[in-house]
């Protein structure tokens, strides 16, 4: 959703009408998952998608609908047979709620947490029908805007900080309710040392994944705004002493300098940091003179063998936009905690507990 904010305001600026279509359901592999949106404008614009395309046209002309009545939907799409005019995926079925956007005070607190680069919770009702679309969210402080309910504030408690995604059954017989819940995490962070051509790429291609990326460098001519447009912060400072002033926990750090004077103290403070992800761009040989400057400054053999060199993974990359696919290919595999195989070599396309239905009691 965050990437469709923008979209949102300035159609909203125009006094557009907007309906909004939620993914909230898969069952089986389907192109996306829980939490993927749309918006369709009452001009019949359309931003984002719940399948990649199988029911997108569909999705916008019940949208239509919706905004005409304002009454939301709640609309289950099953596998589509050879007719060309089908509606459907080939190997999954989708639950999709649409509703008019109405920019609620939980969506107001979502925004600001995601702004703030807060975790939070939203919970949308999306059955019975006539609860659908009510929502609420719960902030890091614990604080919850619009109405919880105790099981659904515990499980959206238990969510705070993850990525997951959730529907929860609420009550039994004619009186139960279904929620959808949605974790938004703190962005993930990417620290850049070293400004040339791969990391004006990954820096660029880091932003389109959703991270927070800064980009450190003690040579000014390396960091102009005008190199890197889409950076959150630009630092120019010695590595070590901009990498000591960040949070690092859980951070993603590459350097690519290929200058040990730069690389070392860098490298260095990111291991002692608790960076999740550290590489560092270079051939074998140049790693060998790392590790020996490492362990000479103090750090363990057991952290210099964290740092992943050559960096990125193995796809033929030869251009610095190729460079910075393997980079942030291998980023998102350890971050996923994926091995980064083919595909087809597991046939597994989606984390299948990423979407699970909970049943409790009120």
């Amino acid at each position: 959703m965050r990437e469709l904010f923008e979209t949102l305001d300035r159609w909203r600026a125009e006094g557009q009408a907007i309906a909004l279509a939620t993914l909230v359901q898969v069952h089986g592999s389907a192109p996306r998952l829980p939490g993927a949106r749309m918006l369709v404008a009452g001009d019949g614009r359309m931003a984002g998608s719940v399948s990649a395309g199988c029911v997108e046209g569909d999705v916008a002309t019940r949208a239509g609908r919706v905004l005409a009545t304002g009454a939301p939907e709640l609309v289950r799409y099953g596998i589509a047979d050879d007719s060309e005019l089908a509606v459907g995926l080939t190997c999954a079925e989708i639950e999709v709620l649409i509703e008019p956007w109405g920019d609620a005070p939980a969506w107001r607190t979502v925004r600001r947490a995601l702004a703030a680069r807060e975790p939070v919770v939203l919970v949308v009702a999306i059955a019975p029908g006539a609860t659908a679309a009510r929502c609420a969210a719960l902030a890091a402080d614990g604080s919850v805007t619009g109405e919880l309910d105790g099981a659904a504030a515990e499980a959206a408690r238990g969510m705070l900080g993850s990525r997951a995604v959730s529907v929860l059954t609420l009550g039994d017989g004619p009186g139960a309710g279904t929620v959808f819940l949605e974790a938004f995490p703190r962005p993930e962070r990417l620290v850049v040392h070293g400004g040339n051509h791969v990391a004006i790429v990954l820096a660029r291609m880091a932003k389109q994944v959703g991270m927070d990326v800064t980009v450190i460098d003690a040579r000014s001519a390396y960091l102009s705004r005008e190199r890197f447009p889409d950076a959150d912060a630009l630092v120019h400072a010695a590595p070590a002493k901009a990498l000591a002033a960040l949070d690092l926990e859980d951070a993603a750090v590459v350097s690519l300098t290929h200058d040990l004077k730069h690389d070392v103290p860098a490298l260095a403070a990111a291991l002692s940091g608790g960076a999740a992800y550290v590489g560092a761009m270079g051939s074998l040989r140049t790693h060998e003179k790392r590790c020996r400057a490492l362990a000479a400054a103090g750090v363990a053999a057991a952290d210099v063998a964290r740092i992943r060199t050559p960096i990125g993974l193995d796809i033929g990359s030869r251009t610095p936009e190729e460079i910075a696919v393997a980079i942030l290919a291998e980023i998102l595999a350890v971050r996923a905690g994926r091995d980064a195989r083919p595909l087809r070599e597991h046939g597994i396309v989606h984390d299948a507990g990423r979407a699970r239905r909970v049943r409790g009691a009120r």
